[in-house]
């Protein structure tokens, strides 16, 4: 897939609502008021593309232990892909997130073998600088931390942009799965993946969709309306950190009514 993506460096606010299925129709002809579809969304068929990310963690699992603690402050890195069968460019990122405000550093990485930067720490030549340096400082957090592959996850997004707004995001992610991974693989294997949307992980039964708002310092008055119109109730939602209990837990301990 190719098309324009995020910024190598951005700051937002995240504000995060599970909802049913059945509003994505309705909060999508709101959004479309003040957004269009990003390119991805335009692509496709159904308007949902492919999202693979690969987490990074240490042996002792010491970036989930530190998340689930918690700590106002926290921070994940991954190996971003687009589509069913993944290939360059691959985005390396670093997410830092205090409370709702998050920071992301992304490195756009162009070749097949990826792979290779992070075994031998190798920045490939003729990187534009913003990506070089956002890479370098993720080669170095990996060898600080002695981080390795732990899990892959899947789901399926549709994205709009604001078209009125400097920057205003709004996403839906939905058939959201994971598999154990403990290779540098961004390529999923459809047998091994397993779903971790179920009832358990979720506040609200039959809220299965992740409905993200995203944006600059200043909160949007169409996202305040959009708020109240459809009575959202904000809560919080890690992929990595729910895909993580998910696997590692039983289902008996996972608690129903409770936002890993």
């Amino acid at each position: 897939m190719s098309g324009p993506v995020s910024p190598l460096a951005l700051e937002r606010y995240e504000l995060k609502y599970l909802i049913p299925l059945s509003l994505v129709g309705p909060i999508s002809q709101f959004v479309e008021r003040y957004c269009e579809m990003d390119y991805y969304s335009r692509v496709s068929s159904d308007q949902f593309y492919t999202i693979n990310s690969l987490y990074l963690d240490t042996p002792s699992l010491y970036l989930l232990r530190f998340k689930e603690a918690a700590n106002a402050f926290s921070f994940n890195m991954r190996v971003r892909s687009y589509g069913g069968s993944p290939q360059p460019p691959y985005f390396f990122e670093i997410k830092y997130k205090l409370r709702d405000f998050v920071r992301k550093k992304r490195a756009k990485v162009d070749t097949a073998d990826w792979m290779d930067i992070l075994e031998w720490g190798q920045v490939p030549a003729g990187m534009e600088s913003g990506s070089r340096m956002n890479l370098e400082n993720f080669i170095f957090m990996k060898q600080t931390y002695n981080v390795g592959p732990v899990i892959l996850t899947q789901y399926r997004r549709k994205a709009y942009l604001s078209f009125i707004d400097d920057y205003a995001r709004v996403t839906f992610d939905r058939d959201l799965r994971y598999q154990e991974m403990d290779r540098w693989c961004v390529t999923p294997d459809e047998k091994g993946l397993s779903h971790y949307d179920h009832p358990g992980s979720f506040e609200e039964p039959g809220c299965n969709v992740i409905l993200e708002l995203k944006c600059e310092k200043k909160i949007p008055l169409w996202m305040v309306d959009l708020i109240r119109y459809f009575q959202l109730e904000q809560g919080s939602f890690s992929k990595f950190g729910n895909s993580m209990l998910t696997h590692l837990l039983p289902p008996e301990v996972l608690r129903p009514g409770i936002l890993y």
